[in-house]
């Protein structure tokens, strides 16, 4: 009887295992640091699209990403890199398509109710994204938010410059957002990826004392706030302290 019910035990917890690892290799994996602007624009379609993922930190303070295991998933070292099954992608915008692409293609102007033009819309508006919006951004939030942390000088002349540059495109994107019945860029009342984009530079923007730039255009302020307001920028932001964790000594 011992000797049944030893096998028995054996048998259940070899299956609960497979089970178990089963589910494991099932998840996709998504590696990097959860404050990393690029880490947090593949999470945040994640969570739209209502798949499951296992987030794989690393460290970039121990240097992780030039470790050899992760240069073998992104050759130039860089996160986020996403492993489903037997498939790896790098570049936030690559991955992100691939995951709305295959499971919320509404997100990318595609699916039902969805069209070519649409779709092209979405694809012209990340483009933005990174040429002009992030281009103005990245170096505010770099020299108000991160160079204090890291032993380096803000240079406030590249500050007052990129704010400026900044308000030239927010005149743009005021514009697209003014037109009759159009609360998101690709179009109308449907949010897409051009829009889920510029949330994990906008939340660092705005922690910034320039945040207040975004009250001189309504429509994008109203816009940003109707992005705060979803669920999965909620979660996503959750885990991106502006501080990027030098505050805590919680460093990726």
């Amino acid at each position: 009887m011992e000797k049944t019910c030893q096998a028995y035990l054996e048998q259940t917890l070899c299956w609960t295992s497979s089970l178990l690892i089963d589910r494991f290799q099932s998840l996709l994996h998504v590696y990097g640091w959860l404050v990393s602007p690029w880490m947090a624009k593949v999470l945040v379609c994640l969570e739209e699209a209502g798949v499951e993922y296992e987030v794989v930190p690393l460290s970039l303070t121990n240097g992780d990403h030039r470790r050899p295991e992760h240069l073998a998933r992104n050759p130039f070292g860089q996160i986020p890199v996403l492993e489903d099954g037997d498939l790896t992608l790098y570049q936030s915008h690559a991955i992100a398509r691939y995951v709305l692409g295959k499971h919320k293609p509404e997100l990318l102007g595609l699916g039902e109710g969805g069209s070519v033009e649409e779709s092209a819309m979405v694809d012209m508006w990340v483009e933005v994204e990174t040429h002009q919006y992030e281009a103005a951004v990245k170096p505010i939030v770099w020299h108000c938010l991160v160079s204090q942390h890291v032993g380096l000088d803000r240079d406030q002349g590249v500050v007052d410059e990129s704010v400026e540059k900044l308000r030239a495109v927010l005149e743009v994107y005021e514009a697209r957002l003014s037109s009759a019945g159009r609360y998101y860029l690709a179009g109308g009342d449907r949010v897409s990826l051009a829009d889920l984009s510029h949330v994990p530079l906008m939340h660092y923007f705005t922690a910034t004392e320039y945040g207040g730039v975004l009250g001189e255009y309504p429509r994008v302020k109203a816009w940003w706030e109707a992005l705060l307001a979803r669920p999965s920028v909620k979660k996503v932001i959750a885990g991106m302290p502006t501080d990027f964790g030098f505050g805590s000594g919680n460093l990726p």
